[in-house]
């Protein structure tokens, strides 16, 4: 993995060794400080832009466009929030996705199926194992978001949610988060509120480089990609791992997402 990998910055090849304890020490702190933790560079920036220029033909021709209209929640109705409630107000999504059947070979995806790589995640997260899914789709997912093109305001499905940007756009596609802004205790529906009117004070934004491992927790964490500008997309992988093995989703579930069961 060193050829695309800087392990000499990470180890992430020498798990349990003191160097990599103490990178998960540090991982550790700013997951339980900022709600995420970002490795700069772990891609080495040159193997993140070709992976992205290796697929610029297939978001032209195979990519499936996911747009929609949106609330933060992903959901039609919110128990105990009426159909009007502020919280609810949808916001629009798009972008272009490809699935990890469609990139065989890539660095991204080497990465994804090197044992090591889940069980520093792990560590990072305090989590007894992670296992990477046996869904072709959805175990990894590539996406690109050109000119006017943003992901918009939303809570995750998962705690953690774990990305490496390949490619940054000329302007815009910053990642933007309040941290904790909910608990599994408190939806915190007026705090939501603020934050879609654009007066949470918590409100953060990043911009990431390419090659950057980001790990987020985002169940609780509001986050969206700013509106992308100008000619340049922006194009960033997102990994899945469970903590079981064996994970797939249902036919329904993978149309819904890519366009295709299959």
């Amino acid at each position: 993995m060193r050829d695309i990998l800087d392990l000499d910055r990470y180890p992430l090849d020498r798990p349990a060794s003191p160097e990599w304890q103490v990178l998960v020490d540090r991982c550790r702190a700013e997951l339980a400080r900022d709600g995420m933790f970002s490795l700069d560079g772990l891609m080495k920036p040159e193997v993140a832009q070709a992976a992205a220029d290796a697929l610029k033909g297939k978001f032209e021709t195979e990519s499936f466009h996911h747009k929609r209209a949106h609330n933060i929640y992903f959901k039609d109705r919110v128990e105990g929030l009426a159909p009007d409630h502020p919280a609810l107000r949808k916001v629009e999504t798009s972008n272009f996705t490809l699935c990890a059947d469609q990139f065989p070979g890539s660095p991204v995806l080497r990465l994804y199926d090197w044992p090591p790589f889940a069980e520093f995640l792990a560590a990072t997260m305090e989590k007894p194992a992670l296992y990477t899914m046996d869904d072709p789709l959805a175990r990894l997912n590539i996406m690109s978001y050109g000119a006017e093109q943003a992901l918009n305001w939303h809570f995750d499905r998962s705690e953690f949610t774990t990305t490496m940007l390949l490619q940054a756009p000329e302007a815009g596609g910053e990642f933007i988060y309040s941290p904790e802004l909910r608990s599994d205790g408190d939806p915190n529906y007026a705090g939501v509120e603020r934050l879609l009117r654009g007066e949470d004070p918590n409100m953060r934004s990043i911009t990431l480089a390419p090659g950057t491992l980001n790990i987020f927790r985002g169940k609780n964490s509001p986050h969206r990609v700013g509106t992308v500008k100008g000619g340049k997309t922006r194009v960033i992988a997102v990994f899945t791992f469970y903590e079981r093995p064996g994970v797939r989703f249902t036919d329904a579930e993978n149309i819904g997402f890519y366009g295709r069961a299959s």
